[in-house]
């Protein structure tokens, strides 16, 4: 069985949760600072008061870490001796998609502390600035520039990556897709205990890598390395289906994804069983291989420990996209000339010789190709710095659009049953006025919008004192079936749960039986998962923690079931026990999500539902 990764219980509140949102920005801002320094003595999650202009940059996660340094060097350049007063720079971390569906709301950035309001915004890809122009305004997103770039490409278990030829022979997206096609998977190289061909990619509403696969796909299904269109994209459709077809399931962030990947290997499983191939950027890979799989920001004096098993990059055949990383100053009425300033002053000292030797060391490759890029950009690394081959533009504005409608209708389908915890502490209030209870509800109501008709759903409460088919402890509100048109009458089913019986906690025994239940009618072709919402330890279950951990845990190990479930907790509050609940998800391949504040409880669910 899997051990319980107390490291990775820090790192998930740190990570910000996927944004469905304007409003879950907030969340993320106030759950999350970069670059690790502590609260100002007042309180404030902003900067102390240094006596100078404060500048906060809003960027991806994989950016924190850099552009910290980047900061402190930007104190010693010409371009800061050059500033009337001196500026700090921090950034903060938002995902790229995030940070654009905010900009485009037209509203003030959701934080109470006015110092993470961002002069400056660094997503990973121009995509989303011209997709914010197209949507607001020019003005707001500025004058983006460009100042370092990583290319996107499938990060693969060097085994696996052997297996397929590499590094001798190129290997395209198409003969991904052939793997995922193939009925006999892995069997169909010889390597019939991999099982299926199982692939990991990200929602491309709030990941830039996401959205960059896609458009691969249709590129790869085009035939074209440039001139794509909406056309091409359209006639691309079942290609991409099948593709999708073998994604384990979608995430807001490689990082949840590469973090399980790390442990399994870690635990001597080598992830056969959990993904075959992850599509990501070639710095997060390497940051893999460094040892900070979900490339959180490394705290002073942590150590880092390599995988058992590297990634190693496959750069497609037909050509990859890169993540253009641009800086922009903001054109938002919150922002002061002073901080224009300041804010376009650490931009001009970004294209500076001295900013570019700074970005090799964190993985990302400079525009000046006149600095070398030292040891880290190696085969040691998993990584060819002669690579990608072949560039993929990046398409008109239009045509991105369109992949990401299509995607909507090709995703691969889920089926999904969430299960709620109606015990009596559920009645505890979470601080504004609503109990726990009321947060759980209307957090599973705002995900029904998100599920097709076609996609499964259900919903199960449990506690003691009740029955029905599906046994003891357990209340049957919606059976797992399409969802059709029943969104309304579920939303009403959900809000019956207020007046449920609220008895002991049977943690253990629901989610065993809620996991037999799925298990036995889980199909290859859809992400089969669960949902579990509860506020504390189990109370009242006859099955042990070990027990319930041995029995879920089978379908993850090498060789497993081609239809595994994986288990979502949501941790309802501080007194809950993460470290259960982690143990619960890292046994079936899932993710664990803290909900302990208060206003997490009902937004946390935009993150959860980015993997369906």
């Amino acid at each position: 069985m899997s051990a319980p990764r107390t490291a990775r219980r820090t790192t998930i509140r740190r990570t910000p949760a996927a944004l469905a949102t304007a409003a879950i920005v907030a969340l993320v801002l106030a759950a999350c600072t970069g670059g690790g320094e502590e609260p100002a003595p007042d309180g404030s999650q902003g900067f102390p008061d240094d006596g100078c202009t404060h500048i906060t940059v809003a960027t991806s996660s994989e950016k924190v870490n850099m552009l910290d340094e980047l900061a402190a060097a930007f104190k010693d350049s010409p371009e800061h001796e050059s500033l009337d007063t001196c500026a700090t720079v921090r950034p903060t971390n938002v995902s790229s998609g995030n940070a654009a569906r905010y900009l485009t709301s037209g509203e003030d950035w959701p934080s109470d502390d006015r110092a993470l309001w961002p002069t400056l915004w660094s997503p990973a890809s121009t995509v989303w600035t011209d997709r914010v122009a197209a949507a607001a305004s020019q003005n707001l997103v500025g004058t983006p520039a460009s100042f370092t770039r990583t290319p996107v490409v499938f990060g693969m278990p060097e085994p696996m990556a052997k297996a397929l030829g590499w590094p001798d022979k190129p290997i395209s997206i198409t003969d991904l897709e052939g793997l995922c096609q193939d009925p006999d998977g892995w069997g169909s190289v010889g390597k019939d205990i991999w099982g299926a061909f199982k692939i990991s990619k990200t929602n491309p509403n709030t990941s830039t890598t996401g959205l960059s696969t896609i458009l691969m796909q249709s590129y790869e299904a085009s035939g074209k390395a440039e001139g794509l269109t909406s056309a091409d994209v359209d006639a691309a459709a079942d290609f991409s289906r099948v593709f999708e077809e073998c994604v384990i399931h979608y995430g807001d962030t490689t990082g949840n994804v590469l973090s399980t990947l790390y442990d399994e290997t870690q635990n001597g499983a080598n992830g056969s069983a959990y993904v075959s191939a992850v599509a990501l950027e070639e710095t997060s890979l390497l940051n893999y291989n460094k040892g900070n799989p979900d490339s959180h920001t490394v705290q002073p004096g942590e150590t880092l420990v390599p995988p058992k098993t590297k990634l190693v990059a496959v750069y497609p055949a037909g050509g990859s996209m890169w993540s253009d990383n641009p800086v922009t100053v903001l054109g938002a009425d919150w922002v002061t000339p002073e901080q224009r300033t300041a804010g376009e002053a650490f931009a001009a000292f970004l294209q500076t010789e001295a900013a570019q030797t700074i970005l090799p060391e964190y993985g990302f490759r400079p525009l000046d190709e006149s600095v070398p890029l030292g040891d880290l950009f190696t085969a040691n690394f998993g990584v060819d710095p002669a690579q990608p081959a072949v560039t993929l533009p990046k398409p008109e504005v239009d045509v991105i659009s369109t992949a990401i409608d299509q995607w909507t209708q090709v995703r691969k389908p889920s089926s999904v049953l969430e299960l709620i915890d109606i015990s009596g502490s559920m009645d505890e209030p979470i601080g504004d006025g609503r109990s726990r209870l009321d947060g759980a509800i209307q957090g599973a109501q705002t995900t029904l919008d998100h599920f097709r008709s076609t996609d499964e759903v259900g919903v199960w409460a449990f506690t003691t004192g009740v029955s029905s088919d599906e046994g003891e402890n357990i209340e049957v509100l919606r059976g797992v079936t399409p969802l059709g048109a029943d969104g309304e009458k579920l939303d009403s089913s959900l809000d019956d749960l207020r007046y449920a019986e609220r008895n002991g906690t049977p943690l253990y025994d629901a989610v065993l039986t809620a996991y037999e239940a799925m298990s036995e009618r889980a199909e290859p072709g859809r992400i089969n998962a669960i949902v579990v919402l509860s506020d504390g330890e189990d109370t009242d279950s006859t099955t042990s923690l070990d027990s319930l951990i041995a029995k879920i845990g089978k379908s993850t190990k090498e060789g497993g079931t081609d239809a595994p479930v994986r288990i979502f907790p949501i941790a309802y509050s501080s007194a809950a026990d993460t470290s259960v609940l982690q143990r619960i998800a890292d046994a079936t391949g899932g993710q664990m999500f803290d909900a302990s504040d208060a206003e997490r409880i009902d937004l946390v669910f935009a993150s959860v539902i980015n993997n369906f």
